[in-house]
C-alpha cells in the first residue's frame, strides 16, 4: 500500500498527480489530516480536491482520475422533468430560493438514506465546515420549495467561475432535480460552464454528466477558479432561456 501524506494545519496539499491510482486500495485518495475549516476548504476546492470520509475515519482528501462533472450545455432535460418544470413555474405555490435554509438543506441531505450506504459521510464536522463556508459566502444551497415547505434542494460550493456541486435531497417527486435545473439555468446565465460533480453515478449521468481526465478537470479550473463571482439570485427568467435551450422538437402532425 502506497504511503499517504498527513496534512498538518495550514500544509499545503500533495500534487495531484499524487493520488492513490486504479491499482491502489482508493483510487483517487491523495492525503489524510485532522484540519476542516473554511480556509482549509478553500484551498482544497481550488486545487481540485474535496473531503470525503465516514464518522471515526480523519479527514480524507480525494481527486479523483477521472472527474464526474457536468458540461452546463450539455444537460439533459427529458420530457417528464421538462412537464414537471413547467407546472412548478406556473404554480404560484412553487418557487426556487437561494440560500435561505442551507442549514436544513445540508442537514436533509445528510439525513438522507441512499441505496448502497449504511450511514452518510456528511457528519457533523463537514455540516459545521460547509456552514462556516456558507457564511464566508462561498457555499451555497439551491432550494425547491413548494407550498410553503422545503420539498429538495441541493447544496454547493462556488469559487470564482467554479461550481462544485456536494449533495441533493429530495421529500418530493423531483424536486431535486428541479433545484438541480435550476443551478444549471443560473449557471448558464452567468457563463458558468462546468458543474463539478467529483464522482460517477448513474443519476448524475442520466442528466448528462460525463466522466473527463483529472488533467482536463485541472486545467479549466485554473481557467476559471479566479474569474468574478456571480452573485446568487434566482430570476424567473432563467428558466425560459433553460427551456429554450433544451427545447424538445415533437414529430410533426401528420
Amino acid at each position: 500500500m502506497p504511503a499517504l501524506p498527513w496534512l498538518g494545519a495550514g500544509q499545503d496539499f500533495p500534487p495531484l498527480e499524487n493520488a492513490w491510482c486504479i491499482a491502489d486500495p482508493a483510487p483517487g485518495l491523495l492525503a489524510a489530516g485532522e484540519t476542516l475549516d473554511a480556509a482549509t476548504l478553500i484551498r482544497a476546492y481550488s486545487g481540485g480536491i474535496f473531503p470525503w470520509f465516514s464518522l471515526g475515519q480523519p479527514v480524507l482528501w480525494w481527486s479523483p482520475d477521472p472527474r464526474m462533472v457536468l458540461q452546463t450545455a450539455d444537460f439533459k432535460l427529458h420530457r417528464s422533468l421538462r412537464k414537471r418544470i413547467v407546472h412548478f413555474i406556473n404554480d404560484i405555490c412553487c418557487e426556487i430560493r437561494f440560500d435561505t435554509a442551507f442549514e436544513r438543506v445540508i442537514g436533509a441531505c445528510a439525513s438522507k438514506t441512499r441505496m448502497g450506504q449504511s450511514g452518510t459521510w456528511i457528519v457533523s464536522e463537514m455540516e459545521q465546515a460547509y456552514g462556516e463556508l456558507h457564511r464566508a459566502g462561498h457555499a451555497h444551497s439551491v432550494e425547491t420549495w413548494i407550498n410553503g415547505e422545503l420539498a429538495g434542494g441541493l447544496y454547493c460550493v462556488n469559487l470564482g467561475g467554479m461550481v462544485f456541486g456536494e449533495s441533493m435531497f429530495a421529500h418530493q417527486t423531483d424536486a431535486s432535480k428541479i433545484a438541480l435545473a435550476a443551478l444549471v439555468a443560473f449557471c448558464r446565465d452567468k457563463g458558468i460552464t462546468m458543474i463539478d460533480c467529483q464522482q460517477n453515478t448513474g443519476h448524475l449521468a442520466s442528466l448528462g454528466a460525463v466522466e473527463i481526465s483529472r488533467a482536463t478537470f485541472a486545467a479549466h479550473l485554473r481557467c476559471h477558479v479566479n474569474e468574478n463571482t456571480p452573485t446568487w439570485h434566482f430570476d424567473s427568467l432563467y428558466w425560459q432561456e433553460l427551456l429554450k435551450a433544451t427545447a424538445i422538437e415533437l414529430p410533426a402532425t401528420p
